[in-house]
């Protein structure tokens, strides 16, 4: 995996079914939003479907879709 440096600090992936299907980087918290909300929309309906951004300079999860409850 590259460097958050060279990748970017944001991170979005998108799982289905157990199986990771897309994940990509941004180096802006702005376009990476827009890009989960964007893959919600395109893969939300897929079984199992879970969208997450993490911010991966800190570790930590800014959002992810469903809400786990």
């Amino acid at each position: 995996m590259p460097s958050t440096a060279e990748a970017g600090r944001f991170h979005v992936t998108v799982v289905a079914e157990g199986r990771e299907l897309l994940h990509g980087w941004w180096g802006s918290e702005a376009v990476a939003r827009r890009k989960f909300s964007a893959w919600v929309g395109e893969h939300g309906a897929r079984p199992g479907a879970r969208v997450t951004l993490a911010d991966e300079e800190t570790g930590s999860v800014l959002t992810e879709w469903p809400d786990r409850q």
